[in-house]
């Protein structure tokens, strides 16, 4: 689960920014069970390894596994969820959405139930199925440390607690995992500078195999201009893959690109041009357009070049350089 696991090339993303309808929706902006459908085409039929389950302002399933594993049992007999294909789900931040806080907290709380689920399916030996979470709006090691703790302490330790005669794990069963990867999402110019300085604060006191870190793309380019992300982006990937060095941990990026040029020009036939781009990224986000807006042969293509394209080095950027177009460009 978290010691031993596959990271995967390519997350399947909810972002809707397709133009076609997939075959099994109605309409192109997928919800409902048509959510569910997309997760097991997309491990199914185009070979992603990984599919986003977003909670952050939105409806969604939380019974997410239970149905995947009833509905395509053959599938996942033979790809076991949690440790050949995986489910990661976005939370809200608190922070930034307050009203959206208790949903932070119920989708937490849904992650043994889905172990329970898993261990119907598998038996004694399932894989734990859903063992990462995504915080958007990442700003500090502080608001990681919140998922973390509040999930370790309250949620993975509650079998310890007592109810009455009995403790609550004799009562209603343990809770699995005890604890959690929280995935720092960076969005903003002056934390993506800082997402090493985020990402060694919050590993300071944990003995983790690994650790993922999602930058985001398009957000920076709207807002300081694509040529600022760019560059935004490659400084982060150098100070993480310096960070790397220094502590001896695995950091695994996850770059969050689109296909429309100015989110990251991440489609099927730029796919090898991206991973040249960013050859020291682990995960590229696969969107909605990248899916449905090119025949599938073309997705299962550029998804199989991901799945076997290593991982390179960072690029080295200058900078300062670097520093001072972003500043020139952002003041416009």
């Amino acid at each position: 689960m978290l010691d031993v696991r596959k990271v995967p090339r390519c997350m399947s993303t909810q972002h809707p920014d397709n133009v076609q309808t997939p075959f099994f929706a109605d309409q192109p902006v997928l919800q409902g069970e048509d959510e569910i459908k997309e997760a097991f085409y997309a491990f199914s039929h185009l070979g992603c390894t990984e599919q986003m389950w977003d909670y952050e302002g939105k409806e969604v399933d939380p019974f997410v596994v239970k149905k995947l594993l009833t509905r395509y049992e053959g599938f996942f007999r033979e790809h076991r969820l949690g440790e050949d294909v995986f489910l990661t789900l976005r939370v809200p931040n608190p922070r930034v959405e307050r009203a959206e806080g208790k949903v932070l907290l119920e989708t937490l709380e849904s992650i043994p139930r889905s172990c329970d689920a898993a261990r119907l399916f598998y038996g004694d030996d399932a894989p734990v199925p859903i063992f990462e979470v995504i915080l958007p709006m990442t700003t500090s090691a502080g608001e990681l440390n919140r998922v973390y703790h509040y999930y370790r302490e309250f949620i993975g330790g509650k079998g310890k607690q007592r109810c009455f005669d009995v403790t609550v794990a004799e009562w209603v069963g343990d809770f699995r995992p005890e604890r959690i990867n929280v995935i720092p999402l960076i969005e903003d110019r002056d934390h993506l500078l800082q997402a090493d300085g985020i990402v060694a604060e919050y590993l300071r006191d944990k003995d983790v195999p690994y650790q993922r870190v999602f930058l985001a793309r398009s957000d920076p380019a709207l807002n300081y201009g694509q040529a600022s992300a760019v560059l935004l982006v490659k400084i982060a990937l150098m100070r993480l893959e310096r960070l790397e060095r220094k502590l001896g941990v695995p950091i695994f990026p996850i770059l969050g690109v689109g296909s429309a040029p100015f989110r990251g020009n991440f489609s099927p036939p730029k796919a090898e041009e991206v991973i040249r781009e960013y050859p020291s990224v682990q995960t590229y986000t696969v969107q909605s357009a990248f899916k449905y807006d090119y025949t599938e042969g073309e997705v299962r293509e550029a998804i199989a070049l991901l799945n076997s394209t290593p991982r390179g080095r960072a690029l080295e950027v200058d900078e300062t350089k670097c520093l001072e177009l972003v500043r020139k460009i952002s003041s416009r």
